[in-house]
């Protein structure tokens, strides 16, 4: 099982959010996700999220949180577990990504977007929950949602 991890990362209002168009053999192409990646051998979570937020967008946050634990279950891709966080920044993004756009979007219109069916399960309870949570996300091998499973 792939250990990963993701933020939403927060600023006025918005989250920044990756339209994944850039690179070739992306599991998540054309999809919108928040800033993350793929856990080193030596690394903590906490590690891995600041080191791939900085390379992906440049940023400094403030208020880092682990919120949820994501089990996703992908047969085409391989199973994941991600450590999912919020942040806030009061900086704007200083590089350009390699693996995808960066744009804020307002929070309430993150649901227009192209997104993993499983991420408009989890994405409303960072607004509505305090506490962590954690979720079993089932796929089928086309990508569609099959299951969502709350462990808590």
């Amino acid at each position: 099982m792939r250990l990963t991890t993701l933020c939403y990362i927060e600023k006025e209002g918005s989250y920044l959010m990756m339209h994944r168009i850039k690179k070739q053999e992306d599991e998540n192409a054309g999809k919108w996700i928040g800033i993350g990646g793929h856990m080193k051998e030596d690394e903590s979570p906490e590690e891995c999220i600041r080191r791939e937020i900085m390379e992906e967008t440049g940023l400094r946050v403030e208020d880092l949180k682990l919120r949820g634990i994501l089990t996703f279950i992908l047969p085409a891709w391989g199973n994941e577990l991600s450590f999912l966080y919020t942040a806030s920044t009061k900086e704007d993004v200083r590089k350009e990504c390699r693996e995808g756009v960066l744009k804020w979007i307002p929070i309430d219109a993150i649901g227009e977007l192209s997104l993993w069916e499983g991420d408009r399960v989890f994405l409303p309870m960072l607004r509505e929950r305090n506490e962590l949570f954690s979720l079993k996300l089932v796929y089928d091998e086309e990508g569609h949602l099959q299951e969502c499973l709350p462990m808590d």
